[in-house]
């Protein structure tokens, strides 16, 4: 197996799983943990709330999710654990590799190769969620409990956008205490909360490791599917290839988010680490379960942020804030709300198009605000109203958000096992004489 660090891994890497075989991190050889699985974080723009399995005495807030006052410590570290062990799965997949090719009794087949990754009991019946990267790629999966109990699930629901999945256990579990974890409202989450996170780094089951929430509200580029997952939460809590699918965990034990993706040159942690917020979770899937997939609303714009140099080039005051649209899809709800991006005429002439500087009475300062709003606040259908500005004119636009288009994400299988980085973000337009204009976000 060619080493790791021969490819190029700076960026935002998913951490999800690792091969039963032989890898090389940092040019030290572990035998049989494996190399890093494919699959970078997934994007959405969709949340809100729906029912998640809470015990009717615990008090719940409108959303169904747990109105968990800002966790401050009381709860001792051994406790959490004790509490939420039993409730966070080891997950294996076997998946074909292409890139490797057997001779079985002169006949070439295609390899396969084990991966691992993390997860949790989402309720009673059998339901465990993870990522989707840890399951890309795979149809069935083996769960396995801390008390060493293996059972058979199936893959029932996923969505590569937001990376989400959910499995089924298939075989009788009923011997097994299955403690479904608690949901907590992310909205109420607070920059410098402690947090913990538990997993399988690198196989090592039932691990956890503690840190503080470093920053809320980030937006998480997917290369894959062209789109970003909004709101996530960055943390510093050590999370590894394996940690993947597990829960970041609040100290009253309850789930704030899911375990995704780290920042790294090397494939392993470095300090910045990020979760998939609760609330996304408890919104998709319900939707998973019943559906097997979730739809996304869709406005089909892209756009980056208002930049000093662009703000004086367009005549626009020192430190005005709001959303450069950039392009504008055919047929989306954009264009049918008569939104215009950046254009050239047939002169040459650069015309800037719409500023869009407020989004439901909200302001926004950047395409970031724009796509949080949507995740968590719209649906497929709902309306929505952009305030813009156009030639130093405020008019509102109203779009009806439509569903995003499905794209076809590389699947793990067909593709090279070792991390993807980040890759490029796509740009706006450039135009000779034209200020740079910021990279796209959708």
């Amino acid at each position: 197996m060619e080493n790791l660090l021969n490819k190029k891994t700076i960026g935002i890497i998913a951490i999800s799983a690792i091969a039963l075989s032989v890898v090389i991190i940092a040019d030290v050889a572990f035998i049989g943990t494996g190399e890093v699985t494919n699959g970078v974080q997934r994007q959405n723009i969709a949340v809100a709330a729906s029912s998640v399995n809470i015990n009717n005495s615990t008090p719940t807030s409108q959303a169904g999710l747990m109105t968990s006052s800002p966790s401050n410590g009381s709860n001792l570290l051994p406790d959490v654990f004790q509490r939420v062990e039993n409730s966070v799965v080891q997950i294996t997949t076997t998946k074909s590799n292409p890139n490797d090719v057997i001779i079985v009794n002169g006949i070439p087949e295609t390899g396969k190769s084990k991966a691992l990754g993390s997860g949790f009991v989402y309720d009673n019946q059998g339901h465990i969620i993870t990522n989707f990267h840890v399951i890309d790629g795979a149809n069935n999966a083996d769960v396995t409990f801390t008390d060493g109990n293996t059972y058979s699930a199936k893959v029932i629901g996923k969505d590569s956008f937001s990376d989400l999945a959910v499995l089924q256990i298939t075989d009788n579990f009923s011997e097994e205490k299955v403690i479904p974890l608690v949901m907590a409202n992310s909205s109420d989450l607070r920059t410098a909360e402690q947090v913990a996170a538990i997993g399988n780094p690198f196989g090592l089951s039932g691990t956890i490791t503690t840190g503080i929430i470093s920053q809320l509200g980030r937006l998480l580029p997917n290369p894959d599917t062209g789109f970003s997952i909004p709101n996530t939460i960055q943390t510093d809590a050590a999370i590894n290839p394996g940690n993947s699918g597990g829960p970041l965990l609040n100290m009253n034990g309850q789930v704030i988010g899911m375990n995704t993706a780290i920042f790294s040159g090397t494939g392993s942690f470095s300090g910045i680490g990020f979760a998939i917020p609760s609330n996304t979770i408890a919104k998709e899937v319900p939707s998973l379960i019943k559906d097997g997939t979730y739809v996304h609303p869709s406005l089909g714009i892209s756009g980056g942020k208002i930049t000093p140099e662009l703000a004086k080039a367009a005549g626009l005051p020192a430190n005005y804030k709001g959303i450069v649209v950039g392009t504008v899809q055919p047929n989306s709800p954009a264009e049918q709300a008569g939104i215009k991006g950046v254009t050239q005429d047939d002169t040459g002439t650069t015309n800037l198009g719409d500023l869009i500087i407020a989004v439901d009475g909200h302001s926004t300062r950047q395409i970031d605000d724009l796509i949080n709003y949507i995740e968590s606040n719209k649906n497929v259908g709902d309306p929505i109203k952009l305030t813009i500005s156009r030639d130093g004119k405020i008019m509102d636009l109203t779009a009806t958000l439509q569903a995003r288009p499905q794209t076809n994400p590389p699947s793990a299988s067909s593709q090279d096992q070792t991390p993807p980085s980040l890759g490029p973000i796509p740009e706006l337009p450039q135009f000779p004489g034209f200020p740079q204009l910021p990279p796209l976000l959708p």
